[in-house]
């Protein structure tokens, strides 16, 4: 755990998974060591429509991190202190999104396909959907 110290405390940042090439192509992949947590769900988006965003949310408790396996996109986060805007190409590279951080998912290429591994299961009741509250909340 302490090689993720750093972004666990900053509630964001990116993670490097392995990857392997030859002349068949790429290959990436990780073990459960290579995440800050142990996974317990697998989701991922696709078609999402020019000039659409995804997330626009923060968990109150659900950890993810987002890879862009093909495409790519951009991920605005804030973690009520600081904010920061990264740009998501590499699919063995993701960003780590703690609980009680803001993001955004914007931009996205056309053919962009994420991958986000996240360490619960889905629950409704889990998300601060308004940007409002979520900068209320975070002030406190």
């Amino acid at each position: 755990m302490n090689k993720f110290k750093d972004i666990i405390e900053t509630g964001y940042g990116l993670i490097e998974v392995g990857q392997h090439e030859d002349k068949r192509g790429s290959l990436c992949f990780a073990e459960w060591t290579d995440l800050p947590f142990e996974p317990k769900r697998i989701f991922w988006i696709h078609d999402v429509k020019s000039g659409q965003s995804r997330g626009k949310h923060a968990h109150k408790e659900c950890e993810e991190v987002v890879f862009a396996v093909s495409g790519s996109f951009d991920m605005f986060v804030d973690n009520g202190k600081e904010q920061a805007t990264f740009h998501i190409d590499c699919p063995n590279k993701g960003i780590y999104i703690g609980k009680g951080v803001w993001c955004e998912l914007k931009n996205f290429q056309p053919g962009t396909v994420c991958v986000v591994v996240a360490n619960m299961e889905y629950m409704h009741h889990g998300y601060i959907n308004s940007y409002e509250e979520f900068k209320t909340i975070s002030a406190e």
